[in-house]
């Protein structure tokens, strides 16, 4: 058959982690489709909170300025008492940007505006989504992927190398494959709503009766927008209110005030906490991304950020495999990527038995910066350094100056769709087509002019650390003959191969 594929990849579902799959793969030139069965974008604000890791991913992505523009940072806290009186607080941790860690507090933005956005950038690639089909079965064999696609009453067979199931915590996929979810219901009913409303200060973040899940009720200011969003615990039966006048309802029985007053309802849900991991990501050619393989309470603003970052973990390396590279680029994503959604799991969980104390803080921990990829098969072996940066780490940023003088940050070399070999010293690797080289020092072509480089990662003369499209470190290693001789092979290993050589 000349052409026997519609696409490389069918990304099943448009939410966060579709998009993201879909811009990374399109600026990478990888045919795909991405679906999704609701007719049009989704509206609600659901997943507000961008943690700094998913902004230095954003920045990458060439969103992050629109996201910013569009959204807003998290007010502080005025948590109230039944008898009307409040405190101020921080809902976290404000710290100062680094010059290591440029991204330092969430922002807020709905999660409608951030996907809109995506939709944009993916419009500037040239690419779009197909609202309205739904994936309704498939088949996979040694070579592909046979879906069949469902719209206005038609049905399409598509073949495709890779489908990627994006489709959500109640995935059609996930359940089709017949994985596992396990995990638990955690006993909490609640809801969230965006609506227009008149009678609260949108400077603050608004809680009332914190810690009693009978009477607890938040108000926040949505960044970027003219509504606030309502989050509350609702009794665990029964139909919940969600018009205009049952909002009223309960703000008014909630807060005992009169001049709080819930004009319209633009989005709203009723939802039971749930904490679940899909047992495998990978099943042969398909594989499960965002909430899809994980879900969870919305405590710590963890979700949407967690579905981001699978999506980009997965895309190079599907990419790669496309083009040629080796097959276990592809298994590492489940053995990089489930630990975290386990450990965000607990997190989450956490924090939800803290905010039924009514003593909920959010720390580091939640800013994903931390998250790392130690134990990856893709690290080069003996590049681990005790007490230092070490393979598997998150690549930390730097201002820098080229050799002509400009300045710039690592994070802008790195920028892309390659690979990023930094060089302390005079050695030179053979060109290799989608690696970038730098030599730092004097005489190279970046000049740690603040010694921010060195303070971040303490290379000494003579040592190289290369970084993986998605900014992580894979190597660590010196440039005498061996640690040359094992960067080499290891490049060579993850599909890097010279121009030229066999292979290619």
């Amino acid at each position: 058959m000349a052409n026997e594929f519609a696409a490389d990849v069918l990304v099943c579902g448009a939410g966060a982690a579709g998009l993201t799959l879909a811009l990374d793969l399109a600026r990478r030139g990888i045919s795909f489709r991405v679906i999704d069965k609701a007719v049009e974008p989704f509206p609600g604000s659901r997943g507000k909170g961008i943690q700094p890791r998913t902004q230095e991913v954003f920045e990458d992505l060439g969103i992050l300025d629109k996201v910013v523009a569009a959204g807003g940072l998290y007010p502080m806290m005025r948590v109230y008492s039944r008898d009307g009186s409040f405190i101020e607080k921080d809902f976290g941790e404000r710290p100062e940007p680094t010059p290591a860690e440029p991204y330092h507090i969430p922002l807020m933005i709905p999660q409608s505006g951030t996907e809109r956005i995506m939709r944009a950038r993916l419009a500037e690639l040239g690419r779009h989504v197909e609202f309205g089909r739904e994936l309704v079965g498939f088949e996979q064999d040694d070579s592909g992927v046979t879906a069949r696609v469902a719209t206005g009453g038609r049905e399409e067979t598509l073949r495709v190398r890779y489908l990627v199931a994006t489709d959500g915590g109640r995935s059609f996929v996930r359940r089709a494959l017949g994985l596992d979810f396990p995990g638990k219901t955690l006993g909490v009913r609640a809801m969230v709503a965006d609506v227009a409303l008149t009678g609260l200060d949108r400077n603050w973040w608004h809680q009332f009766n914190e810690g009693d899940m009978q009477w607890m009720l938040s108000i926040c200011p949505l960044g970027g927008t003219d509504l606030f969003q309502i989050q509350a615990p609702v009794p665990p039966e029964g139909e919940v209110d969600l018009s205009a006048a049952g909002l009223q309802q309960m703000v008014t029985e909630r807060t005992g005030r009169m001049d709080i007053l819930v004009h319209s309802v633009s989005w709203a849900s009723a939802y039971e906490m749930n904490a679940r991991l899909a047992a495998r990501y990978r099943v042969g050619r398909i594989f499960l991304a965002g909430d899809a393989a994980h879900i969870h309470p919305p405590t710590g603003g963890q979700g949407l950020n967690t579905s981001v970052q699978d999506a980009y973990n997965l895309g190079w390396k599907l990419a790669a495999v496309l083009r040629g590279g080796p097959d276990d680029l592809l298994d590492s994503y489940e053995s990089e990527r489930r630990p975290v959604a386990e450990d965000m799991l607990g997190l989450s969980t956490r924090l939800l038995d803290a905010g039924r104390r009514g003593d909920i803080r959010r720390g580091r921990e939640v800013r994903q910066l931390d998250i790392g990829y130690l134990d990856s098969p893709l690290n080069l072996e003996g590049s681990a350094r005790v007490g230092a940066l070490r393979a598997g780490d998150r690549a930390p940023d730097a201002p820098v100056s080229g050799a002509a003088g400009q300045p710039t940050r690592l994070f802008q070399l790195l920028k892309g769709t390659h690979w990023t070999l930094l060089i302390n010293g005079e050695h030179a690797f053979r060109p290799r087509a989608g690696l970038h080289q730098y030599r730092l020092g004097d005489r190279g072509d970046i000049i740690d002019t603040g010694n921010h480089v060195r303070d971040a990662y303490a290379l000494a003369d003579g040592e190289c650390v290369l970084v993986r499209p998605d900014g992580y470190i894979a190597a660590i290693t010196s440039l005498d003959a061996d640690g040359i001789s094992q960067l080499e092979a290891f490049l060579e290993r993850v599909g890097l191969t010279i121009p030229g050589e066999a292979g290619q």
